[in-house]
């Protein structure tokens, strides 16, 4: 089980093996239904000097593709939210300014905490403020992927232990106990 050590820098966070290795397995999970149809997310261009003014902004911004409409996947849905429930243009228009750069903002996340595991397990991972921020990213987002396709509720009772979902339920259970133990160290990091 992980173990969580506070120190004046952060936090020391122990993983066995089979967690950490479960743990990369759903990082990386998420990252690649963040990446899907997307290509790996870009950086802007060094140089824009080149095209005209509404390119280079275009370029710029992330807002030189297609307008983005809401996914069908339940789960990028979730990780991607509408900006507007009642008013589908303004939607529209929110996800056309955003969607580019929290797809690329939660990737990057993503991409940081994989590679902050450990690699075999029984490692432990320093995780000073700054990572701290990552990972909760990072693990608020694999937890809203994880529930989404458990359909967990804020009101459900214990999962029967014949139910073929029931280890799921444990693995959000034990990122959710992850969450809060980072999100109490990031508390007491805030002066």
């Amino acid at each position: 089980m992980s173990t969580f050590t506070h120190t004046r820098d952060g936090v020391v966070v122990g993983f066995d093996e089979v967690e950490a290795s479960l743990l990369r397995h759903l990082v990386r999970e998420v990252r690649d239904l963040l990446d899907e149809g997307q290509g790996r997310p870009s950086e802007p261009p060094e140089s824009t000097a080149d095209l005209p003014d509404a390119a280079a902004l275009a370029a710029m911004t992330g807002l030189d593709g297609p307008d983005p409409t809401r996914p069908d996947d339940p789960v990028l849905a979730r990780l991607l939210p509408d900006g507007y429930r009642d008013d589908e243009e303004a939607a529209g228009e929110f996800r056309r300014f955003t969607e580019s750069s929290l797809r690329q903002e939660k990737w990057q996340a993503a991409t940081a905490m994989l590679a902050d595991l450990p690699g075999d397990g029984g490692n432990e991972v320093r995780l000073d403020t700054e990572t701290v921020a990552r990972w909760l990213t990072a693990l608020n987002d694999v937890r809203l992927a994880l529930g989404t396709r458990l359909d967990v509720a804020e009101e459900m009772p214990e999962p029967d232990p014949d139910d073929p979902d029931a280890p799921a339920y444990v693995v959000y259970l034990w990122l959710t106990e992850l969450q809060d133990v980072l999100v109490q160290v990031a508390a007491e990091a805030t002066p």
